[in-house]
């Protein structure tokens, strides 16, 4: 069983950086696909980006080119640097894992293929 622990959301004014970061436990972290994903009120959870065992990185088109995903797995840990932030990145934002590598479909990692899910960190961005 993984156990999943996020950090670092807050408030942060728009155009400011922010980073989450994921720790896990339970589990060999090396051997485990990592995943961010965020909702906001009234939303469904979306996924945000995800990181492969092997380093294989995905991003949702809304956040391609301001968030960078990244693991340590001597920390056992990953992380979300979120750079350029909107308003509308405002959510609760949730690392998961995957034991099993997860299936992609039209570009987008399988939100059903992640299993264990951290309680969220709340991130607010304001204008």
């Amino acid at each position: 069983q993984v156990q999943l622990v996020e950090s670092g959301g807050g408030l942060v004014q728009a155009g400011g950086s922010l980073r989450v970061s994921c720790a896990a436990s339970g589990h060999t972290f090396s051997s485990i696909d990592m995943g961010w994903f965020r909702q906001a009120p009234g939303k469904e959870r979306e996924f945000v980006s995800a990181i492969r065992r092997g380093g294989t990185i995905y991003y949702a088109d809304s956040v391609k080119g301001r968030f960078t995903i990244s693991r340590d797995n001597a920390k056992n840990a990953v992380y979300l640097q979120m750079n350029s932030l909107k308003p509308e990145d405002t959510a609760v934002y949730y690392c998961a894992a995957a034991l099993v590598p997860f299936r992609v479909r039209s570009g987008t990692p399988i939100t059903a293929d992640f299993t264990a899910w951290g309680q969220g960190t709340q991130v607010t961005v304001y204008s």
